[in-house]
């Protein structure tokens, strides 16, 4: 096996891949504007028709009451956790070890709005209802991640976060949800974005994750929230002249792609189902519930990367871009399952994760 086969390289060249929508590249753009009216006035520091229609179409979706479009989902979620801390005087809120906030935001949440997050749970599981019901009395606002993307996108039982929602409410703890991937797990739960989204009192979403458009989110809450959050994102600077690139994609993708993502689950069922089959190697969780999941490998990063981009240079087909390691003897990567999935030939498929098997088991 050529060892200087680099898994990037061969996963950039391959004919086939298992996971995303596509490259990200300028035709993201150009596909989402090209029958756009190009007479359509742009928004102008957050108002006009363009954001205006969007957002309250958005709205309308989710059963909130108002949203506000932001340029990111970080700038969204900080903001949304700022307004709940300022409207219950307190500065606790509660999440996750592993929520966005944590873990990849440079702590922006302590240094710019001074807010002292308490961490629920332990990092390798969900938050449950006895986590939050030993939470302190101070907390203004728990935030909830559906579904949980650093522990391979779990879920909790819907009874569960029922219950959760039930518990806030009768103590006057906001509930908010992180749902970047919001759209993601509807198929799992059987539910409408109305009926999950009831159970909280603000909601973050992503238009760039499954939805695949370029940039972009949406706040929703309250209309009290919605102008709270329209002046802090003026103090962040995310009130750019106009936004309307990210709105026309996000509506754009949108609408493509909400009618696919009972398609995507499936395939990340069938997919992770493949995967379980073979020595050495799970998905977590065992059975996906949304489009995306994390693979596991018992071997050390460096020595399954090898065998991946043999893999992927022998058959074409992409199946990692990259290596996490997770201690010395074991390594991970996130899948998730877009629109490419569907033009990989199965054949090619089984030969490229039976040649993985096969490559992995010569290593150990």
């Amino acid at each position: 096996m050529n060892q200087a086969l680099s898994l990037g390289d061969t996963f950039a060249k391959a004919q086939y891949r298992t996971s995303g929508n596509g490259p990200r590249n300028v035709s993201v753009l150009l596909d989402a504007l090209r029958h756009a009216d190009g007479a359509a006035p742009s928004d102008m520091y957050g108002r006009g028709e363009t954001i205006g229609n969007f957002e309250r179409k958005l709205a309308d979706m989710l059963g909130m009451e108002s949203a506000v479009f932001f340029p990111s989902g970080t700038m969204a979620q900080q903001i949304a956790l700022r307004v709940w801390s300022d409207r219950k005087a307190s500065r606790a809120v509660a999440y996750h070890p592993l929520c966005h906030l944590e873990i990849h935001e440079q702590d922006g949440l302590k240094e710019l709005h001074h807010l002292e997050p308490v961490l629920l749970a332990d990092p390798d599981r969900l938050i449950t209802l006895s986590d939050v019901k030993a939470m302190p009395d101070n907390i203004a606002c728990l935030l909830l991640e559906l579904p949980q993307r650093e522990i391979g996108g779990q879920l909790p039982e819907y009874a569960e976060l029922e219950a959760i929602s039930a518990y806030c409410r009768d103590r006057g703890i906001a509930l908010h949800l992180d749902g970047a991937r919001l759209f993601e797990i509807l198929p799992h739960y059987g539910k409408t974005a109305a009926e999950v989204c009831a159970l909280f009192d603000s909601v973050y979403i992503s238009f760039y994750k499954g939805i695949g458009g370029i940039a972009g989110a949406m706040l929703l809450g309250d209309a009290d929230l919605s102008e709270q959050a329209k002046i802090w994102k003026r103090r962040h600077g995310g009130d750019l002249i106009s936004l309307y690139p990210y709105i026309l994609s996000s509506d754009y993708y949108l609408e493509l792609r909400l009618p696919r993502m009972a398609r995507y689950y499936e395939e990340a069922r069938e997919l992770a189902a493949l995967y379980n089959a073979c020595e050495g190697i799970r998905t977590q969780p065992e059975v996906p519930v949304s489009n995306m999941f994390h693979l596991h490998i018992e071997a050390p990063a460096d020595k399954a990367a090898g065998v991946i981009a043999h893999v992927q240079a022998e058959t074409g087909v992409a199946l990692a871009a990259y290596l996490k390691a997770v201690g010395r003897s074991s390594c991970s990567t996130e899948i998730s399952i877009g629109d490419l999935y569907r033009e990989v030939p199965k054949e090619k498929l089984r030969e490229a994760i039976a040649l993985l098997e096969k490559g992995l088991a010569a290593q150990a």
